[in-house]
């Protein structure tokens, strides 16, 4: 890979690795799908094989550094400076119905603060990375966040509430506003890709509420290292990976969007 540090290449070679287990039983969906037991209990079992891949190698290649993920929780490491965040299946519910469209993320957090970045979706062997001071990429190619300035012509992506969780209401308020102003929203169902998107500058803006740091932290690196900016809704230098929401955008937007999702800007203008 282009210009590819040591970390870089640890955390590539963690998730490639986790990514062929999620590929083959991606394969086996299907039949899965029209069975009596249903796929559920496959897809989780999925999700835990993979976890327990990207800890093994990347506890191997950084045994003192600690590590937060979404199945295990948090584990503390001797290095307090440098911590794994890591989701092995983001988009589960896409998995689950033999959708494309999911994702591994892994995130450096040092100091509390996103530093490198690992997003790869097995299914279309896209492999986002970035880390901090080294510019974004996907595969070999540069990434830039889109240009453009004109909300009238601007694509959000944006995730809304499950069954049974709170804030559908305002996340439907916030759609509507943006649905009135904008080319369109797309909600395809994985925050990590949605963030890569927008880093690769297909989003020109994405937001979303009520995530967990292994959703947003490679996120974040890859679009603020593509020219981009990562914000909160609520509060424009608010904590994203640690806060109750996330902005991000290409380096034009940030304002007006927000403005726009909170309420403060009036449809078309």
């Amino acid at each position: 890979m282009a210009h590819a540090s040591a970390l870089i290449t640890v955390m590539v070679a963690a998730a490639r690795k986790a990514a062929r287990g999620l590929s083959r039983d991606f394969g086996e969906l299907d039949a899965l799908q029209v069975s009596k037991k249903g796929a559920s209990d496959f897809v989780t079992a999925a999700d835990l094989r993979a976890e327990q891949t990207i800890f093994e190698e990347l506890s191997k290649a950084r045994p003192k550094y600690g590590f937060v993920m979404e199945e295990r929780g948090e584990i503390d490491g001797v290095d307090n400076s440098n911590r794994w965040i890591v989701d092995p299946l983001d988009g589960t519910t896409n998995y689950l119905h033999a959708l494309p469209q999911f994702a591994i993320s892994i995130c450096l957090e040092r100091d509390r603060k996103p530093y490198a970045g690992v997003i790869y979706n097995p299914a279309s062997d896209e492999l986002f990375w970035a880390e901090k001071g080294e510019g974004a990429w996907l595969n070999d190619r540069r990434l830039r966040v889109s240009a453009r300035r004109d909300i009238a012509e601007t694509l959000f992506a944006t995730g809304l509430p499950f069954r049974g969780r709170s804030g559908r209401p305002r996340a439907m308020k916030e759609t509507e506003r943006v649905l009135a102003a904008t080319a369109g929203i797309r909600r395809f169902g994985s925050a990590a890709l949605d963030l890569a998107y927008t880093a690769a500058g297909r989003f020109d803006a994405y937001w979303e509420w009520d995530l967990n740091p292994w959703d947003v932290g490679a996120g974040i690196v890859l679009v603020r290292e593509a020219g981009g900016i990562v914000g909160a809704v609520e509060e424009p230098r608010g904590d994203p990976l640690h806060g109750p929401s996330i902005l991000a955008t290409n380096g034009e937007l940030f304002d007006a969007a927000r403005d726009l999702i909170l309420g403060k800007a009036e449809a078309g203008a």
